[in-house]
């Protein structure tokens, strides 16, 4: 058929997660080392612990379920370690820290998908029998989604801090306004909701 454009999904699946990893990395530029650790939900969610979670993600998902361990330590993954670990950076963890460990997940995730076809079996310790069992089709449709969701968690947090609202620098994906726009919208908003919760 004339006209069809050929596709590559591993490729096309690869390019989306990087596409989610520099948005979700964009969250934080020009933030005070204050503003990316704040905690803006009552779950404590904040801008680095999504980019400490999300690298621990990728380093356990195109890792260990491959058979291709990372070779350094990761203390707040490890069974023992606090609840809730891997959503936070101490004080000690600077961002450039962090960010430098996405960096190296993204290196050994994408040699992993490099080096495997989709149809590749791997094993998830964690995930309970007979839903270990995996391909690294799933796990970077898995991955892929997962870091859209956190990424979806620090557009709202990073909104909360200075307004600051969009996809990634160049590409809002926004509605076209000015502030007093947006301040219109939402109190239409507000309103409707009102209305309806009156019912």
């Amino acid at each position: 058929m004339s006209g069809m454009i050929e596709s590559d999904p591993k490729a096309d699946l690869h390019r989306y997660l990087q596409r989610a990893r520099e948005a979700l990395l964009w969250k934080l530029d020009g933030l005070s080392e204050y503003d990316v650790r704040r905690p803006l939900t009552a779950t404590g969610t904040n801008l680095l612990g999504l980019v400490k979670h999300v690298a621990g993600v990728e380093l356990g998902y195109f890792g260990a379920t491959f058979g291709r361990p990372f070779d350094e330590p990761l203390p707040w993954m490890e069974d023992d370690a606090e609840p809730n670990a891997d959503m936070w950076a101490t004080a000690e963890e600077s961002r450039e820290e962090i960010i430098g460990l996405y960096h190296r997940a993204w290196a050994h995730a994408d040699a992993t998908i490099n080096a495997l076809p989709l149809d590749a079996i791997g094993h998830v310790p964690w995930w309970p029998d007979p839903d270990d069992r995996v391909t690294l089709h799933r796990i970077l449709t898995h991955v892929l989604a997962e870091t859209n969701r956190h990424g979806g968690h620090a557009d709202i947090v990073r909104e909360l801090i200075d307004g600051a609202v969009g996809l990634r620098a160049g590409t809002g994906n926004m509605a076209p306004g000015d502030q007093t726009w947006w301040e219109t919208y939402r109190s239409r908003l507000e309103s409707v909701a009102r209305e309806a919760g009156r019912d």
